[in-house]
């Protein structure tokens, strides 16, 4: 008798607590696309207020430092909490109907995954509140600006620390999923393009974040724990963060496009009523 009042309306905001324990992989995505659509709204007002800034020679309206730390938090919010949110809700939507899945292979991972999303975010605009600010060396975040500045910056690394474990274990799931749970007579060769542009993607992914991951600890290290990775005083090189970013940040632009190009490869035969031309071509470009 008790399930009754499982997800009635008495719980806290009619139901909030069903999204918080969510083991659904339409909710999750759904949940994903909403986080999506607000940082894209907050990363938007802060390119509105770089734009607007930049509409004539001279000092506008914020001062040099703020503008900075719109300029990183605007990378950041947009690339981790707009772009790729958004394609992991879709892939969270789309993977397990298209080949023929009840859910994803770690339901429970799966809500811990978007769940961690949030925190981070706050975090990023949380740090623009602290004495400081926010970090102001754009969104690669070269040293080393990077050791210099205050308290912000370490906001900053904490929260890619987390948007990292969520990027990693949404991508477990996705690998795992797709290789693991496939209906009856669905072959790698027989799945939607969707499907393969996220298994490329999730592997690029768990290859690259842990790379970002080891280069902000650095950076963190650096800044409190004199280890001098960057820092040449110390026998350190600021091009070795380059190196080592860049080892996630050249992938990165890929694991951004190529869920895009699966998207156009799907929605393009459904609307053009036309098979696609290629499909293993396509595969073993991807």
């Amino acid at each position: 008798m008790e399930a009754t009042h499982d997800h009635g309306h008495h719980e806290s905001g009619s139901g909030f607590m069903k999204y918080v324990t969510t083991t659904n992989h339409k909710d999750i995505g759904s949940m994903y696309l909403w986080f999506s659509f607000v940082m894209f709204l907050t990363g938007g007002v802060m390119a509105l207020t770089i734009r607007a800034e930049l509409f004539q020679p001279g000092l506008q309206l914020v001062n040099p430092e703020f503008f900075n730390q719109m300029t990183t938090l605007h990378g950041l919010i947009m690339v981790f909490g707009a772009i790729m949110p958004a394609f992991v809700g879709f892939a969270n939507w789309q993977i397990p109907m298209m080949i023929g899945a009840p859910d994803m292979a770690f339901p429970r991972m799966n809500n811990w995954s978007f769940w961690l999303l949030p925190p981070a975010a706050i975090l990023l605009v949380m740090s623009l509140l602290v004495p400081g600010g926010s970090a102001g060396a754009g969104w690669t975040l070269y040293p080393p600006l990077t050791i210099q500045q205050g308290m912000g910056m370490d906001l900053v690394i904490f929260a890619i620390h987390i948007l990292g474990m969520s990027s990693i274990m949404g991508s477990i799931n996705i690998v795992t999923t797709i290789l693991n749970m496939r209906a009856p007579g669905m072959t790698l060769m027989k799945m939607p393009l969707f499907v393969w542009t996220w298994l490329i993607t999730a592997y690029l992914l768990i290859a690259v974040m842990p790379v970002l991951a080891g280069a902000v600890t650095m950076t963190l290290t650096d800044r409190h724990f004199d280890t001098h990775f960057f820092n040449p005083a110390g026998g350190g090189d600021p091009v070795l963060f380059q190196h080592i970013f860049w080892f996630f940040g050249h992938p990165e632009v890929y694991i951004i496009i190529i869920p895009a190009f699966g998207v156009i490869s799907q929605v393009i035969p459904a609307f053009s009523r036309k098979p696609l031309f290629g499909y293993a071509s396509m595969v073993y470009a991807t």
